[in-house]
């Protein structure tokens, strides 16, 4: 095991976790009362410490980008969002006879994606930097219409709340 690997997946892990936290005592009202948010937010990533992840995102990160390299890392990539219902790609279906088509995300896990995303914006202390990123990429973002809707409220009550913060 790569020790600075595992310390990128540490603090990835407790930034998604100040995300979370944030939310719960800022926007407590996004959060489902009788849902348990904290496996999905403690347990984030995971799968990453299984064999084929973790050696190939850790390959990745550190070695040279060979091109078997890139390749176990795509593998990887791939892997992970299958595994992890915080990726809007685990919801997208894939058919041989129809177009992909994207399902609706169920709540908890859109919480935990928007967490997931955010937390590069605490990792860079800066909050504001999630909607910059969402702006950038969310056309090739996935996602179905009821999820995607709920996406930008809860992105939008974030960054309404972070600005009357701003002004107190």
């Amino acid at each position: 095991m790569c020790k600075e690997y595992n310390d990128i997946l540490i603090k990835h892990r407790h930034n998604i976790r100040k995300a979370y936290s944030w939310i719960k005592e800022n926007l407590p009202e996004l959060l489902i009362p009788e849902y348990s948010y904290l496996w999905n937010i403690y347990y984030h990533d995971e799968s990453k410490l299984s064999y084929n992840e973790y050696q190939a995102f850790n390959d990745f990160t550190f070695y040279e980008r060979t091109e078997d390299v890139i390749n176990n890392y795509r593998r990887a990539q791939l892997e992970h969002r299958h595994k992890n219902p915080h990726h809007w790609e685990y919801w997208v279906l894939q058919t041989s006879d129809t177009p992909p088509t994207p399902l609706d995300m169920d709540y908890p896990y859109i919480i935990e994606m928007i967490c997931d995303w955010w937390s590069f914006s605490w990792a860079a202390d800066n909050l504001f930097l999630i909607f910059y990123w969402y702006d950038k990429h969310k056309d090739n973002i996935m996602m179905s219409d009821k999820t995607r809707t709920t996406v930008e409220d809860i992105l939008d009550k974030i960054y309404n709340k972070l600005i009357k913060e701003m002004l107190v």
